[in-house]
C-alpha cells in the first residue's frame, strides 16, 4: 500500500484517517490496543502523529488488513518478530514506492 502524505512534523487524525482511507474512529481503537502508536495530545485532546507514528501504522496496518491478521495476532507479531518483519516491510514498501515511480514515469510517456 503507498500512502501520499505531505512531508510535516505532525499529522491530524483526519489526514491520517484519509490517507489510510479508514475511519478515524479505527485509528483510535489501533491506538489503545497497540502500545507502539504514541500520538501526541494537545490541551484540547487533539491527536497529532509524527512520522514515526505513521511508520508504526503502516505497519499494523499491513499486518491486520493486507495480511489478514487478528489484533492479537499482530499484537504478539509485533513484539516478538518485529526486527525481521520490519526489515521485510521496509524492502516491500520500497519496491512498492519505486513502482509506483515507475508507473508514473510510464503514463507521462
Amino acid at each position: 500500500m503507498h500512502i501520499e502524505l505531505p512531508e510535516k512534523r505532525y499529522y491530524t487524525i483526519g489526514e491520517v484517517a484519509k490517507a489510510f482511507d479508514v475511519n478515524t474512529s479505527l485509528i483510535r481503537f489501533w491506538e489503545k490496543e497497540f502500545d507502539e502508536l504514541k500520538p501526541k495530545k494537545n490541551a484540547k485532546g487533539n491527536r497529532k502523529f509524527t512520522p514515526e507514528d505513521i511508520k508504526n501504522l503502516k505497519f499494523i496496518y499491513h499486518l491486520v488488513k493486507e495480511r489478514g491478521f487478528t489484533l492479537d495476532g499482530a499484537k504478539t507479531h509485533l513484539k516478538e518478530e518485529k526486527k525481521k518483519s520490519l526489515t521485510n516491510y521496509e524492502i516491500i514498501s520500497k519496491l512498492e514506492d519505486v513502482k509506483a515511480q515507475l508507473i508514473k514515469i510510464k503514463e507521462q510517456l
